[in-house]
């Protein structure tokens, strides 16, 4: 059910036009938020569970071999981040989240700088980190409030 939750919101994001038309790849990573959820409520297996079907079927249905791949590399740093953090109880789901949004440009960047055999898309990365924070806070706080929200029910 999260699986499918996931990949309607990846859905509804693919159909929105860029956040910030100028800057290429900049999304809000809605789908994100179930995999938070998961992560909090069920565990980091059940959540990688939830990514690679999510990330699979994403692929196959509105993406392509690339858009896998690249999804992928992000996921793993993304939420290897966020079970680490998660770990430490420091930090909030908000915290976490925020981490996760900048680890998943890492992984993406570094996937995408070892295919092309090019560091250049480096230089990308303050771009990037100031979107994954404010990706992962967006993601965060609806992460949050819908733990918040289903734990009373």
């Amino acid at each position: 059910m999260c699986a499918c939750a996931s990949l309607m919101l990846a859905y509804i994001e693919a159909l929105l036009p860029p956040l910030v038309p100028a800057v290429p790849g900049i999304k809000a990573g809605l789908a994100n938020i179930m995999s938070l959820f998961v992560l909090y409520r069920c565990g980091t297996r059940s959540a990688a569970s939830v990514c690679a079907v999510r990330i699979t079927l994403a692929a196959l249905l509105f993406g392509g071999v690339w858009s896998f791949f690249y999804s992928a590399a992000g996921a793993l740093f993304s939420l290897s981040s966020m079970h680490v953090l998660k770990k430490t109880r420091i930090f909030s789901p908000v915290g976490v989240s925020i981490a996760g949004g900048i680890a998943h440009n890492v992984g993406q960047i570094a996937f995408a700088a070892a295919t092309l055999g090019t560091s250049a898309l480096w230089l990308y990365m303050p771009v990037l980190l100031i979107a994954g924070t404010l990706s992962g806070a967006l993601v965060g706080v609806s992460s949050a409030f819908l733990l918040r929200y289903l734990k009373s029910i």
